[in-house]
């Protein structure tokens, strides 16, 4: 009688489309290019970082062109943690996390973003051990709980280190959270780069996940490193087939976003010749063209 797998929504990384463009630019283009929406980055640039710090003008200006064009900023990428990790070992570092935490909530909300992706990192740019682990799990607590108060979702994503590689290494993770406003934001291409079996570990967190990231990678090796980005969505090793096929099988309907990288100027044809590749692999699976 209820038909839950109809077309899921689509939206774009924002790194996808030239650096150059403006906002305008970035949302026309992507209403052009048929997505449903727009995935803002707040990496650990200055200039991205930046963002956290907009007025309300420049706030509810880019709400008023995302709702013209009819292409929200569903997500955000807040991957600015690893320059300032919860799991440093430098108390200033982690203050500077808390306070990079609440300014994404509040623009968050206040942008109508209903999901902050956190980067999976207990550090980066220092050594980790049991200490960085328990200061991460505690740094987590705090951002639920800010989360919970926002109502807006956080989600952590499964990265491309080996400290959160896998959604196995979430679901024991989630379990010290213990918040409803934590969730799982997986990259298929990161799972798969690890070795792990994509379509199981999917399969494994499937009522914990909220989004998903689609990218394409090649696989750790024996003295090769992997690459986990740069790559155009169906040039790596990530079986799109078997993943959508999956995602059928356990009726997830959660908004997916293409994670791809504006290089240089093949980014459109780049952006479609995913489109293209991933309408395939939707037609493989027996569901609905995502363009």
């Amino acid at each position: 009688m209820f038909n839950n797998l109809e077309r899921h929504r689509i939206g774009l990384y924002e790194k996808a489309l030239p650096s150059g463009f403006s906002w305008e630019e970035k949302i026309k283009t992507s209403k052009a290019l048929g997505f449903d929406f727009l995935e803002i980055s707040i990496d650990e640039s200055d200039e991205r970082r930046s963002r956290l710090d907009w007025n309300d003008e420049e706030i509810y200006g880019l709400r008023h062109l995302c709702e013209q064009y009819g292409i929200p900023l569903q997500s955000m990428c807040l991957s600015a943690h690893r320059k300032f990790p919860f799991g440093s070992a430098c108390a200033e570092t982690r203050e500077q996390a808390a306070l990079h935490m609440q300014k994404a909530i509040t623009l968050a909300y206040k942008l109508g973003v209903r999901n902050i992706q956190l980067a999976g990192y207990d550090v980066y740019y220092e050594p980790a051990n049991d200490q960085t682990h328990e200061r991460f799990i505690e740094g987590m607590r705090y951002c639920s709980k800010l989360a919970e108060k926002a109502g807006v979702m956080l989600s952590v994503e499964i990265m491309d280190t080996d400290y959160l590689n896998s959604l196995s290494k979430f679901e024991v993770l989630n379990r010290e959270i213990n918040s409803p406003f934590f969730t799982a934001y997986p990259d298929v291409g990161n799972i798969n780069g690890w070795n792990y079996d994509t379509c199981t570990e999917l399969a494994l967190s499937a009522p914990h996940i909220t989004q998903i990231h689609l990218k394409d990678t090649y696989k750790v090796k024996e003295g090769y490193k992997g690459q986990f980005r740069d790559l155009v969505i169906g040039e790596g090793e990530v079986d799109f087939d078997a993943i959508f096929k999956t995602i059928k099988k356990c009726n997830i309907v959660v908004p997916l976003v293409i994670e791809m990288w504006a290089q240089d100027e093949k980014w459109e044809d780049n952006i479609k010749t995913a489109q293209k590749r991933l309408n395939k692999a939707c037609e493989v699976a027996d569901l609905p063209s995502l363009f």
